[in-house]
């Protein structure tokens, strides 16, 4: 039983990929014995209409079984009207959380909207993920060559935000032990597994980040969703801390979240 915080929906901007239709997914994460996913939009990173990438994204996951597929709406808070776009995701689409690409989207986490978002999304008991990276800056487009997102804001951020969850993604191969540290002491900042490289890599991903602060998340459908599964299997763990990391923690932010 697992739940997946790193899933997204439609089509990617320079690519298709593998169970980019959404019946799809879902049909191959339950035979992976995914019991639910949280979901963004890859219309998301591109789209200027963020309200209607939201409303789709919503629909999207109504139309699939109830439950499995939780929206996490796309906010960018250079746009003039986000605090009523993220007012729809919690209020009228009732999502448990908000996605940003804060690297497509042109933005730097010391600008002073971002500090205001997450005061918003504080007090509406939102979950906020921040998508460091998509794509390996290798293999992108010529055309959409877009940096990793710089996380040293986030540390006094977080601190100033302590009722705010913040989940990374994507922010294993970017980011250094000691950030990873920082980051989880300053606040409710937790991270997921998909971009973590190497034998053993939870092992050692656990002496700087406690268990508690570590989820399952595939990235799919960029990535291989066995991938991310193998990762817990080839580590050497206590099946109560596999535990924490394939479904309890993620279940506790639900909780605390209302969801």
């Amino acid at each position: 039983m697992t739940i997946d915080v790193n899933v997204s929906l439609f089509r990617f901007p320079s690519r298709r990929l593998p169970y980019d239709d959404t019946s799809a997914m879902v049909a191959f994460l339950k035979s992976q014995g995914v019991t639910q996913a949280w979901v963004g939009s890859y219309e998301g990173l591109l789209h200027h209409d963020l309200a209607g990438v939201n409303q789709r994204l919503a629909a999207e996951c109504a139309a699939q079984p109830a439950g499995f597929l939780l929206p996490f709406g796309t906010i960018n808070p250079l746009l003039p009207d986000w605090e009523e776009d993220l007012r729809r995701c919690a209020g009228e689409w009732k999502m448990p959380g908000v996605r940003l690409s804060p690297n497509y989207h042109g933005y730097g986490l010391d600008v002073p909207q971002f500090d205001r978002l997450l005061t918003v999304a504080g007090e509406r008991k939102l979950i906020v993920q921040i998508a460091v990276r998509q794509e390996d800056p290798r293999t992108q487009h010529r055309l959409l060559s877009v940096p990793d997102v710089d996380v040293q804001p986030l540390t006094k951020l977080a601190a100033r935000h302590p009722a705010t969850r913040i989940i990374l993604l994507n922010a294993l191969m970017s980011t250094s032990a000691e950030t990873q540290a920082a980051l989880v002491q300053a606040g409710q900042v937790s991270l997921e597994i998909a971009t973590l490289e190497g034998v053993g890599g939870i092992t050692r991903l656990l002496k700087s980040v406690p268990a508690n602060r570590v989820l399952f998340g595939s990235h799919a459908p960029f990535f291989i969703w066995q991938s991310a599964d193998l990762k817990l299997k080839e580590s050497e763990l206590p099946q109560p801390v596999v535990d924490q990391i394939r479904r309890e923690n993620a279940s506790q932010l639900l909780i605390h979240n209302g969801s």
